[in-house]
């Protein structure tokens, strides 16, 4: 499991601190090559296109529904379909090798904040984290997978 929460309730008030949250992972794989002029649109070495389209599909037979990809300068925004916040994986190419890739959720960590409450999104992200550890584990093309933090903490 990629972090553990603990709830502790009591008077009427719970609080959940969470511990090792790794929703992060990075790994090396040759399947993902650029498109023609995809990085034209985005900072110089970054693409990812094809890693996003690999996990919408993979993610839709996992049950886990998204939207279609949304390129950013940075990156690949894959939003999941989800009530009450906002859920995505995050994906693309590192600078460095053209194999070196990262994936990593939005929200990062599982407490969400908006407006004036905050709200639990634990449930949420263990199930996407869950799916994206076994979508990158079973792809035998996919190698070198290591899981942190945000931040870079493993």
């Amino acid at each position: 499991m990629p972090w553990k929460s603990i709830v502790l309730a009591g008077a009427g008030v719970a609080v959940i601190i969470s511990i090792a949250m790794k929703t992060q992972a990075t790994f090396q794989a040759d399947m993902f090559p650029p498109y023609d002029g995809e990085e034209e649109n985005m900072n110089p070495g970054v693409w990812g296109q094809r890693l996003a389209e690999y996990l919408v599909a993979a993610l839709a037979k996992k049950g886990i529904e998204t939207e279609a990809p949304i390129a950013e300068d940075w990156g690949w925004y894959v939003p999941v379909r989800n009530d009450g916040f906002r859920l995505a994986v995050c994906c693309g190419h590192q600078d460095g090798a053209a194999d070196e890739f990262l994936c990593f959720t939005e929200p990062a960590r599982p407490v969400v904040k908006k407006l004036f409450r905050k709200i639990d999104a634990t449930s949420q992200l263990q199930r996407l984290t869950a799916a994206l550890q076994q979508i990158l584990a079973e792809e035998s093309n996919i190698r070198g997978v290591v899981w942190s933090e945000p931040g870079g903490k493993d």
